[in-house]
C-alpha cells in the first residue's frame, strides 16, 4: 500500500484555513507596500481573505472588519484567540499570538509560517528555497563544497555589508561559484531603518534594527526580543560607510535567523572538544558531530514559532553523509515561551518520521556531555529507542 502524505486534521479546520489565508494576504501586502500605507487596488489575496473573514464574522454574529486596513489592524492589535472564530482547535495558539507585531507593525514569524503553508506557498519562502537550491547547484557544478559552506556562513554572519565589506566579499575566491547570486540577494537598505542619519545593527543577530516611532529599536528576530532589548551593535553612518546593503528579507527570516542558532550550537559543541562539520554533503543536514571514538550524530536545527506546523513536516534526517544517530533541534527559548512545544511536535509528527526526536539545543549539549563521560544510556542518546520508533509507527498506522 502506498503511504499517503501526512496532513494533520487541524490544517483542514475551516478557521485555520481562514487564518492561513489572512496570513498569506498580510505577507503579500507587506511585499508590495508598507502595512501602514495602503493603495487601491488591493492584491486579490487580501480581498479574498477579507471576504472570507467577513462571512465568518457574520455567521458568528460578530462585527466584521470594514475593509482591508481594519483587517490588518486586527492582525496587529488582536491576539488570534480573541478573533470571532469558534472552530479553532483548543491550544493551537498561545494567548498572545498575533499575525503582525504590535510594536513594529511587521509580520510575525508565526504569520510567515502560516503563509508558507497557505495556498501555493508564500513568495518569500519560495524565494529563500530557490536561492539555497541555486547555491547548491552552482557549488556542486564547481565541485566545491567549501564554496557552499562559505556562502552559508556569509548569509549567517554578514547580513549587512558596508561598501568596503562588499568589496571584500566580491573578491573572495571561495564565493566565485555563487557570485551571481550574491549580487542579487543583497539589496540597498531602505531609509525606514535610519534614525538621525544612521543605521544600527543588533549586537546579537547582526541584522539592522528598526527604529520605533516612540523611541527605541525593534529586532525582527524572535529570539532577540525574547532575551530583552536588542543590544546595540554597529552604528553605521552612510557618509562614512558608503551605501549599505542587506540580505533580502526572506533570507534574513529563513536562513540568517535559523543559521544563528546553528552556529551557536556549533560553538557550544566545539567547546566540548567535539568535531563539528557544518552543512555537510551540500546541506544534507546542518551539523555532523563526531565524538573521539568515531561515533557520529547528525542534527537538523529548526527555529519555528509554531510547533504544530513543524511537527507536521517532520521526516527522517537524510542518510548521507552517514551517521549513527540523528535528531532535530530547536532553540531552547521556543520551549521557554511555549511549554507544550515539544509535546505538540510529538503529537503532530507523522509515522513516516520514524519517531524522530526534537530536542532543545540545551538538551543536545547535555546529551553530548553524558556521552563524553562514557554514559551509553538514554540520557546520552539523541535517536529514539527501537520501542519509541515502533510506537510512533503504530500511532500513525
Amino acid at each position: 500500500m502506498t503511504d499517503r502524505p501526512h496532513l494533520p486534521d487541524w490544517l483542514a479546520n475551516p478557521d485555520v484555513v481562514l487564518l492561513r489565508d489572512v496570513a498569506t494576504a498580510v505577507v503579500r501586502l507587506d511585499a508590495v507596500t508598507r502595512l501602514d500605507s495602503f493603495r487601491l487596488p488591493y492584491p486579490a489575496d487580501a480581498q479574498r481573505a477579507l471576504d472570507a473573514l467577513v462571512l465568518q464574522c457574520l455567521r458568528n454574529g460578530a462585527r466584521p472588519p470594514a475593509g482591508v486596513p481594519e483587517m490588518v489592524r486586527w492582525c496587529r492589535t488582536r491576539p488570534l484567540g480573541s478573533w470571532p472564530l469558534d472552530r479553532l482547535p483548543d491550544g493551537l495558539f498561545t494567548g498572545d499570538d498575533r499575525l503582525i507585531d504590535e510594536d513594529s507593525g511587521e509580520p510575525t514569524q508565526l504569520c510567515q509560517e502560516l503563509a508558507v503553508e497557505g495556498r501555493g506557498g508564500s513568495t518569500a519562502r519560495q524565494y529563500d528555497r530557490l536561492v539555497v537550491h541555486e547555491a547548491m547547484r552552482a557549488c556542486r557544478d564547481a565541485s566545491s563544497p567549501e564554496s557552499y559552506t562559505a556562502f552559508r556562513r556569509l548569509l549567517v554572519d554578514r547580513p549587512v555589508l558596508t561598501e568596503a565589506e562588499w568589496s571584500d566579499v566580491s573578491t573572495d575566491l571561495f564565493l566565485d561559484p555563487v557570485r551571481f547570486l550574491i549580487e542579487e540577494i543583497y539589496a540597498p537598505v531602505p531609509a525606514s531603518h535610519r534614525r538621525d542619519g544612521s543605521y544600527l545593527t543588533c549586537g546579537r543577530c547582526l541584522t539592522l534594527l528598526t527604529p520605533l516611532a516612540g523611541g527605541g529599536w525593534w529586532c525582527e528576530r524572535d529570539q532577540c526580543r525574547h532575551e530583552g532589548d536588542a543590544p546595540h551593535g554597529r552604528l553605521l553612518d552612510p557618509a562614512e560607510t558608503g551605501e549599505l546593503r542587506q540580505l533580502r528579507r526572506p533570507l534574513r527570516q529563513f536562513v540568517t535567523g535559523p543559521g544563528r542558532a546553528e552556529t551557536e550550537l556549533e560553538q557550544a559543541l566545539r567547546d566540548l572538544g567535539l568535531g563539528v562539520e557544518m552543512w555537510p554533503g551540500f546541506d544534507a543536514y546542518d551539523l555532523r558531530i563526531t565524538f573521539p571514538d568515531g561515533y557520529v550524530w547528525a542534527v537538523d536545527v529548526k527555529d519555528w514559532a509554531f510547533p504544530g506546523l513543524l511537527g507536521s513536516t517532520a521526516e527522517p534526517v537524510r542518510p548521507e553523509p552517514p551517521y549513527h544517530e540523528a535528531c532535530w533541534v530547536v532553540p531552547r527559548f521556543r520551549v521557554r515561551t511555549r511549554r507544550d512545544y515539544l509535546d505538540v511536535f510529538d503529537q503532530e509528527r507523522p509515522a513516516s518520521a520514524g519517531g524522530l526526536r526534537l530536542l532543545t539545543d540545551e538538551q543536545l549539549v547535555k546529551a553530548a556531555r553524558f556521552r563524553l563521560r562514557g554514559e551509553r544510556g538514554p540520557e546520552a542518546r539523541i535517536a529514539p529507542s527501537t520501542a519509541e520508533a515502533e510506537g510512533a509507527g503504530a500511532k500513525g498506522a
